[in-house]
């Protein structure tokens, strides 16, 4: 059964990007009950109509839609092979969608081309489930790695060639994650606890507005994982940044999200507050 409680959100454009084609006009949002007349309505930084993707003959999802707010922090769950990591990049125009548009912090991901595909890179994060971190560089210098997508170069690759600001943003995103101590340490010398941390720094180091993560803790022990899902949330909520994370633990979805969207049968079968579900229901979306 598909369930949808929609908050209130209207979209807008980024000013800071050259102006690209409009989107058509989405349907209005059914409002929120929970909306306080006469506070101001937040921006859309994520918005999808009726995506679609397929790899050859194999339909992965279709007609995908949603919006999502200024500083919401969303999970979107589902079974394996639903299609939540390929969303997730499609999203982000990592993997290009078979059909429908995407409109992120007002720039189409997937046709958006040179300059302002790297200024709209610039200001979105990624932490994945594999940490992906350089073995044999210093964990500050893997920090500095997130800062190419705003200033591209072999400057932002080592420690050692950085620009004292950027070496200073590296060690202030590292010192938030509490790994100021091991800024010099090779990266293959850090546990998986610890490498998940440097790559949330490496994430944050360049003040995002967007947030993607896919399984971030999914290469973790479970109290591995608490621990980075605690401090994650905590660093983003301080910034208002605009999260989207994508989990198979209910409890973290519910815990996390201010909102769930489940992905089932190549569909978004759930588009709900976190508040009015319950663990049940998400599981439900695994039978």
């Amino acid at each position: 059964m598909r369930v949808t409680r929609n908050s209130t959100i209207s979209s807008v454009s980024d000013p800071a990007l050259e102006t690209r084609p409009a989107i058509p006009a989405a349907p209005p949002a059914r409002p929120d009950p929970g909306a306080v007349a006469g506070l101001p309505v937040r921006p859309v930084d994520i918005e999808a109509r009726g995506l679609g993707r397929q790899f050859g003959e194999t339909p992965v999802f279709s007609d995908i839609g949603f919006r999502l707010a200024r500083g919401e922090s969303v999970a979107l769950v589902g079974a394996n092979g639903a299609g939540k990591s390929t969303l997730l990049r499609c999203l982000m125009g990592l993997i290009p969608v078979s059909s429908g548009r995407v409109s992120l912090l007002g720039t189409d991901p997937n046709t958006a081309r040179g300059p302002d595909l790297r200024r709209l890179r610039a200001r979105v994060g990624l932490v994945s489930q594999k940490h992906n971190l350089v073995p044999r560089l210093s964990v500050l210098s893997n920090v500095l790695h997130g800062l190419l997508g705003k200033a591209p170069g072999p400057r932002h690759w080592s420690h050692a060639l950085a620009p004292r600001a950027s070496r200073a943003a590296a060690m202030a995103a590292l010192d938030r994650v509490g790994l100021a101590d091991f800024a010099l340490r090779r990266a293959d010398r850090l546990s998986g606890g610890q490498s998940q941390r440097v790559a949330i720094a490496r994430a944050i180091v360049g003040d995002p507005e967007v947030l993607f993560a896919d399984e971030p803790c999914a290469s973790l022990d479970p109290a591995a994982g608490e621990d980075v899902m605690d401090l994650f949330f905590r660093l983003v909520r301080d910034k208002g940044v605009t999260v989207v994370f994508t989990s198979h633990n209910v409890d973290h979805a519910l815990r996390y999200g201010d909102r769930v969207l489940g992905l089932a049968g190549g569909r978004l079968q759930l588009d709900a507050t976190a508040a009015s579900l319950s663990a049940a229901t998400l599981r439900g979306l695994y039978d």
